[in-house]
């Protein structure tokens, strides 16, 4: 299984804040396996973390903002893209202002500081997001939409459409992360003359200038009107002769705004918390759409609905009823897992083919047979136990017993004729023989119970 990521070593930049206009500097740290991505406001009393996360959003005005009470960050997809693109899992951002700086108006410079500094693989599995049906948000005020289909790999498809002559119809794709620095890394934050004063009204782009964003004029103005706008942002006068794109750098391609929309999207998932395996397309998207369909995707992650275990019943199991009664102890009426499909460091997937000759569908219940609830709580145990028992050089010399038992949840029923798969998962390293797992038992892609158990192994007498 591929290992969890953070960086080898921390590094800093510093720059304007796009919307503050305060001068800023921003820097990235190691951080341990399941830290995932937190913001730490080192200018505050007791220097408070935000996890990086889609529910913590709270505004999108030109730029992701996340917060925890009152203590915000800003304009952070740009640093957020980059740390996904790079695969990085773990990571905290430590800022001294509300606002990561908008640098050049890209991830260009947070790329070559992540690839200055480098990547280390940590002792960790990797859990992926991975797409199983298709998922779509629709912005119910207007013509913006993300979908995301079923893939084996990560992929975006971005297109935009303005009212304007001089950006209209684009589209920009991303078929691998490995081309992000070098197709989507450097494409610049753009902005439309005509929104500049309003933007400005609102108390946003005080750091904004030709060398962080892309200007685009495609309305005529009066030179007397340009004057003011450029000395409202503190900008030397500038000569406009023809309707385009202002700014010293550019263009690095002919649809850098796309491109940009991209880099942005995939800021904004990066807010999921776990990498993702599907395909992303996004029509006409923005940070409120983006970030919309991000609280939803992490609402259903954290429900567990799509990261559920592949079980195909034609491939050969990595356990048969056999090896696993070399494991367990346990033996009919009560073993009550048929096979183990998946063992990880740290995991492991078992299954159960639910019958109507089962023992206890003779009063449980007479005419309405449905599985003890009781009894998927011990065929859970039984496969973490299995997890467990795995890492010993004698297992048949020890047991797993309950010490404890929370959170248990019983969402549907399981009745004769269905396949239950139960997936189950350390929460914390084994310590003095004791392991403390979550289960879960699932048909049909749905969640019918879960729990957390502590385990004590010990040698038979």
């Amino acid at each position: 299984m591929p290992k969890q990521k953070t960086l080898k070593g921390s590094f800093s930049l510093t720059g304007k804040g796009l919307h503050t206009g305060l001068n800023v500097t921003v820097t990235f740290n190691p951080a341990p396996v399941n830290t995932g991505y937190k913001f730490q406001r080192i200018d505050l009393e007791g220097q408070p973390i935000i996890d990086a996360v889609a529910e913590n959003v709270v505004e999108t005005s030109r730029g992701t903002v996340i917060a925890k009470g009152d203590v915000k960050v800003g304009t952070i997809e740009h640093a957020m893209a980059a740390l996904y693109a790079f695969e990085i899992d773990n990571c905290i951002i430590q800022v001294d202002q509300p606002e990561v700086p908008i640098l050049d108006g890209s991830s260009l410079l947070f790329v070559n500081e992540i690839e200055k500094v480098g990547i280390e693989e940590q002792n960790y599995d990797k859990e992926y997001f991975v797409v199983t049906k298709k998922i779509e948000y629709k912005d119910p005020n207007g013509g913006s939409s993300i979908v995301i289909l079923p893939s084996d790999e990560f992929s975006v498809i971005v297109h935009v459409d303005y009212p304007s002559c001089v950006l209209s119809n684009q589209f920009a794709t991303l078929d691998s992360l490995a081309d992000f620095p070098k197709e989507i890394a450097g494409c610049r934050t753009f902005v439309f003359v005509r929104e500049i004063e309003a933007l400005l009204k609102n108390n946003l782009i005080k750091g904004g200038d030709l060398d962080n964003a892309i200007v685009i004029y495609d309305k005529p103005m009066e030179q007397n009107e340009i004057d003011g706008l450029t000395d409202l942002i503190g900008m030397p006068h500038i000569q406009v002769s023809q309707l385009g794109y202002l700014q010293r750098k550019p263009l690095m391609f002919e649809n850098e705004p796309a491109r940009h929309k991209l880099l942005d999207v995939i800021g904004d998932l990066a807010l999921i918390g776990k990498p993702i395996k599907g395909q992303v397309i996004a029509t006409c998207p923005g940070h409120k759409v983006n970030t919309e369909f991000s609280k939803k995707l992490f609402k259903t992650l954290k429900r567990q609905e799509i990261l559920f275990p592949e079980y195909d019943p034609s491939k050969e199991p990595l356990m048969d009823i056999n090896r696993i009664k070399e494991l367990l102890p346990h033996r009919w009426p009560f073993l009550l897992i048929d096979k183990i499909i998946e063992l990880k460091e740290r995991g492991v997937v078992g299954v159960k083919n639910v019958t109507g000759n089962e023992t206890f569908f003779c009063g449980h219940f007479p005419g309405e047979p449905i599985m003890p609830g009781v009894l998927l709580v011990e065929a859970m145990a039984q496969t973490g136990g299995i997890l467990v028992l795995s890492r010993l050089d004698d297992p048949q010399n020890y047991s797993t017993y309950f010490l404890k038992i929370d959170n248990v949840k019983f969402r549907n029923k399981v009745k004769p004729g269905d396949t239950v798969i139960f997936k189950l998962d350390l929460l914390t390293d084994i310590r003095r023989g004791c392991a403390y797992m979550k289960g879960y038992a699932i048909v049909a892609d749905k969640i019918v119970a879960e729990a957390e158990f502590l385990a004590q192994v010990s040698k038979n007498k």
